[in-house]
């Protein structure tokens, strides 16, 4: 008997577009179909892309969801079998007081929706918050498949985080509910399936492996997880769908960032994943999708950024370079009478180095307007940070004209270290649309921008050249230069010491007893503690912030303003 091949469309769905994600499922499904696949799998809700929001607090845009799905399944070839990720009503909702929706599985066959299931745990932590608009499935989630040799298999089915509840994998339970395991004990399955839309975080790839291996192993079944990916707002997706056998062997795996079809006979011999070489390879991948996508997504053609000669701006060029192309990636130098010669120099040669073009406007007239204008009132006040930020607001002012006359976004360039303790200048250089690396920490931008240097020629910015950043750029002292001899660690303590304590706080959820107890020093730790505090406010004005770890500031950050917090 010949074997069984099942499909695995890893997509990039646009939220909201459901025209064109139709076509998108329609393409990938023929593609596979025409190799002989019985059986295609989608990501959660890649009908309408995750994360919909409040989208789904629209009447029609839901209507509308529910004609598509219709249409989608008169048009797909009738010998193969589609699980398509959507939303579905909850014809209860009025009598039980429920939520109105169901984030729904359809089984799509013979022209028609045959069958819907529900995802039964609805996560409400870090940036999930599905409770919001769903209802808790029920019911069994279990499909027969006919197979072309006259055989049939009992499929389960599941939705994301209904396989992230097994309690001996994590030696606990979020939720009293572990569809997996009542799947498995209540049904004699062939095989289980997993629909997701799993956001990227450094590191993550290595927990779904193991997480998705135990399930198979546990249960004796063969496991197809499809992810979406792609960037939408915040968030990134990284795809790298897998099949496992029922020994908890890898036989399939989708690339990463990028879409792919996988093709996948339950009998083939494993093989390895693909990984990164570093950390830092993975990361500057993702940001490259994640700004290519809000890019796209949002219809710009290209980008401006505010280049001050130093690393993070760097950073942010390359990323932009590679993401859209250096023909579409604006470099503004905004020098002031406190610039050094070597942030000028060191500017035009990243420019250079990565193909870009530049601009150069000197702020010193505008610096003189301010003050002329401000005299009078700030008569006998001594200068300040007042004089500092209105550096800063001058340049991003000037940076904003810029993307307003000819359309382009302005990337703000901020790292992680800077916005947790508020080292950033509302107005000034948090001006932006999306601010590429603020979930990326001052000592991981040096990291990314050595291992740039390093790299083989496999990117499109490396041009041939020995390095990508200029190595000045990398060994001088970080500064703002807003004034004479001014450096980052005349109001920072060391980077390396700043973000093992922000490491702590913010993404081990330590107390600053704690981080002390872990050698910090306490002065140093009070401080950093107090200043996250009183930078809230700052970051709630800030422009949407690309997430590569599991704790950034953002859609799964909600912390209050107004609080009394002591360390």
């Amino acid at each position: 008997m010949s074997p069984t091949f099942f499909g695995i469309a890893q997509l990039n769905p646009v939220i909201g577009d459901l025209v064109g994600n139709c076509d998108r499922i329609l393409a990938a499904v023929q593609k596979l179909a025409d190799q002989g696949v019985q059986l295609v799998l989608t990501p959660e809700l890649s009908l309408c892309g995750y994360p919909p929001r409040d989208l789904l607090m629209n009447h029609q845009f839901v209507q509308d969801m529910q004609k598509a799905i219709t249409e989608l399944a008169s048009k797909l070839p009738t010998d193969v079998t589609v699980l398509v990720g959507t939303v579905s009503v909850n014809p209860d909702a009025n009598q039980s007081g429920g939520k109105p929706l169901f984030n729904s599985a359809a089984l799509l066959q013979d022209g028609k929706v045959q069958q819907i299931f529900h995802k039964r745990l609805l996560p409400t932590y870090d940036v999930f918050d599905e409770d919001r608009y769903f209802a808790v499935g029920n019911g069994s989630n279990v499909f027969t498949l006919n197979q072309k040799g006259g055989t049939s298999l009992n499929v389960g089915v599941t939705i994301c985080e209904d396989i992230w509840n097994d309690e001996k994998f994590w030696g606990k339970r979020n939720y009293a509910d572990d569809p997996v395991a009542e799947l498995a004990a209540n049904h004699e399955l062939d095989l289980l399936l997993n629909l997701s839309a799993s956001p990227y975080a450094v590191g993550k790839q290595k927990l779904r492996e193991s997480m998705l291996r135990h399930s198979a192993i546990m249960h004796n079944l063969p496991l197809l997880y499809a992810n979406q990916v792609g960037a939408n707002d915040d968030l990134i997706f990284d795809g790298r769908s897998m099949a496992f056998d029922r020994h908890g062997n890898i036989i399939a795996c989708g690339n990463s960032f990028e879409e792919d079809l996988l093709i996948i006979n339950l009998d083939e011999v494993s093989l390895d994943s693909s990984g990164y070489e570093s950390d830092d390879a993975e990361i500057f991948a993702a940001l490259v999708l994640g700004v290519r996508d809000y890019v796209q997504k949002c219809r710009f053609r290209k980008v401006v950024i505010g280049l001050s000669g130093g690393i993070d701006s760097a950073l942010v060029a390359a990323i932009a370079a590679e993401a859209i192309g250096k023909e579409n990636v604006l470099g503004v130098l905004m020098p002031s009478p406190y610039s050094s010669e070597h942030s000028i120099t060191d500017a035009i040669a990243l420019a250079h180095n990565l193909g870009i073009s530049t601009q150069t406007i000197p702020i010193q007239p505008m610096m003189e307007a301010f003050d002329a204008s401000l005299a009078e009132l700030f008569a006998g006040q001594p200068s300040d940070v007042t004089e500092e930020n209105l550096q800063s607001r001058i340049r991003g002012s000037l940076l904003m004209a810029i993307s307003n006359k000819f359309g382009h976004l302005l990337l703000s360039t901020g790292n992680k270290s800077e916005v947790s303790v508020g080292y950033c200048t509302l107005y000034g250089d948090m001006n932006g649309g999306l601010a590429a690396i603020a979930d990326v920490p001052k000592t991981r931008v040096f990291s990314i921008c050595e291992w740039l240097n390093r790299t083989s020629s496999h990117l499109v910015i490396k041009q041939g050249n020995t390095e990508v950043i200029p190595e000045n750029i990398i060994t001088k002292p970080p500064s703002a230069e807003l004034k004479p001899d001014q450096l980052d660690q005349d109001s920072l303590p060391p980077y390396d010491i700043l973000d093992d304590i922000l490491h702590k706080l913010i993404n081990q959820h330590l107390s600053a007893a704690e981080i002390i107890a872990a050698g910090h020093d306490p002065a140093i730790v009070d401080r950093v503690v107090r200043l996250v505090k009183i930078a809230e406010f700052k970051r709630r004005q800030a422009a949407p912030g690309l997430k590569i770890t599991d704790r950034a500031f953002g859609s799964g950050w909600r912390m209050p303003i107004a609080s009394k917090v002591t360390p």
